[in-house]
C-alpha cells in the first residue's frame, strides 16, 4: 500500500537508478528505454570514463607548458565522447548479458530483460552511439584516432570477461582508463611514458571501485556462476586487496606526475603531487566506511569515486595555472 503523499516510481525505472533522475521524470517516454540502456539515469559511469581523459589532458598540458584553444575542444569532446561510448558500451554489455541480467535481482529491471526493448533495437542503438562518437574522434590528431579505434577491442571483450576469468575488473580497467592515453596523445600528437603510467594507475583505481561495486551481486553471481574479484577475494580479504589497489593507484599516479612535471619547477611538482595524495585520502575514507554486506552503502561508496577522481583534476588544473 502506498504511503500518503508518496510519488510512485516511473514505469520501467531500473532498480539502481538515481532517484529523481531526469530520464525517468523528464525524458520523452519513447526515449526512456534507450537512455536507460545508455545508463543516462546512472551518470557515475560516464564520470569514471571521463576523468582519466581529463587527467591525461591536463598532465600533458602541464608537462609541455602549452595551452591551446584546441585543448578546450579536447576537453569537451572527451566529455561528449565519454557519454556516448559509455552508453554504447553499456548497451553492448546489456545485449551480451541479457540472459544473465534476468537472473540477478539488481539487473532484472534493465530494459532488455524487462522487455522494454529488443536485443535488435538495442544493437541499433549501440551502433548509432558509436558512430556519433567516431565523428567526434575524427576531429582529433591521427595518433589519437588510431588509439580511439583500438579502444573498441577491450570494450567488445569486457562483457565476456566474467565468464572466463576471476579478474573481469582488469578488463574494465583496460577499457575505462583508455582516455588517459587518448587525451594525452590528442594534445601532444604522440603517446608518452607518463600517460602509460597514468593509465595503469587508473586501472588500479578501477580494481578498487569495481570490487566494491561487485560485492552487491556476489550472492546472485555465485548462483549463476559469474566471476568477479569480490567473489575471488571474499568478504574477509577484500579490505586488504582494496588497500593494495589504493597504494598502486597513488604510487603510479605520483610516478606519472614526476615523469610529466617540467624540470626545475618545484611549486608545480608539489601542486601536482597533491592530486594523487588527495585521491588517496578519499579512497582511505571509502575503506573506513566499507561494509561489504550493505548494498546501499556499497553503491554510495562506488558513486563517491566521482569525487575521488575529480581531486586530481582540480590539482592538475591549479598546477597548470601556477
Amino acid at each position: 500500500m502506498s504511503q500518503p503523499g508518496a510519488t510512485p516510481e516511473p514505469q520501467g525505472q531500473v532498480s539502481d537508478a538515481v532517484r529523481g533522475n531526469w530520464v525517468d521524470h523528464h525524458a520523452p517516454a519513447f526515449a526512456r528505454p534507450y537512455l536507460r540502456l545508455s545508463r543516462a539515469d546512472r551518470p557515475i559511469g560516464t564520470w569514471l570514463l571521463l576523468l582519466p581523459c581529463w587527467w591525461g589532458l591536463l598532465l600533458a598540458m602541464v608537462g609541455d607548458g602549452q595551452a591551446r584553444w584546441f585543448d578546450l575542444w579536447i576537453l569537451a569532446g572527451c566529455g561528449i565522447g565519454a557519454f556516448l561510448m559509455r552508453g554504447a558500451g553499456c548497451t553492448w554489455n546489456d545485449i551480451t548479458d541479457r540472459d544473465i541480467d534476468g537472473s540477478v535481482a539488481r539487473t532484472a529491471s534493465r530494459p532488455i530483460p524487462s522487455g522494454q526493448v529488443s536485443a535488435k533495437q538495442a544493437l541499433a542503438w549501440a551502433v548509432a552511439q558509436s558512430l556519433v562518437a567516431f565523428c567526434i574522434l575524427l576531429t582529433f590528431p591521427p595518433a589519437a584516432i588510431a588509439l580511439g579505434v583500438l579502444s573498441l577491442l577491450p570494450v567488445a571483450i569486457y562483457p565476456f570477461a566474467k565468464r572466463f576469468t576471476w579478474w573481469p575488473q582488469v578488463f574494465l580497467g583496460i577499457a575505462f582508463n583508455w582516455g588517459a592515453l587518448l587525451a594525452w596523445t590528442a594534445h601532444t600528437g604522440s603517446l608518452g611514458l607518463p600517460a602509460v603510467v597514468l593509465y595503469v594507475s587508473g586501472m588500479a583505481w578501477t580494481l578498487f571501485y569495481d570490487t566494491i561495486y561487485a560485492h552487491q551481486d556476489k550472492e546472485d553471481d555465485a548462483l549463476i556462476g559469474v566471476k568477479s574479484t569480490a567473489r575471488l577475494f571474499g568478504d574477509a580479504a577484500t579490505p586488504k586487496w582494496l588497500a593494495r589497489f589504493l597504494v598502486g593507484t597513488v604510487a603510479l599516479m605520483g610516478l606519472a606526475v614526476v615523469l610529466a612535471a617540467p624540470r626545475g619547477e618545484i611549486l608545480t611538482l608539489v601542486i601536482l603531487i597533491g592530486g594523487p595524495w588527495a585521491m588517496g585520502w578519499h579512497m582511505m575514507w571509502q575503506m573506513r566506511k566499507l561494509d561489504v554486506d550493505d548494498n546501499g552503502r556499497l553503491l554510495m561508496l562506488f558513486r563517491s569515486n566521482r569525487d575521488a577522481g575529480l581531486l586530481p583534476v582540480l590539482f592538475f588544473a591549479v598546477a597548470l595555472l601556477a
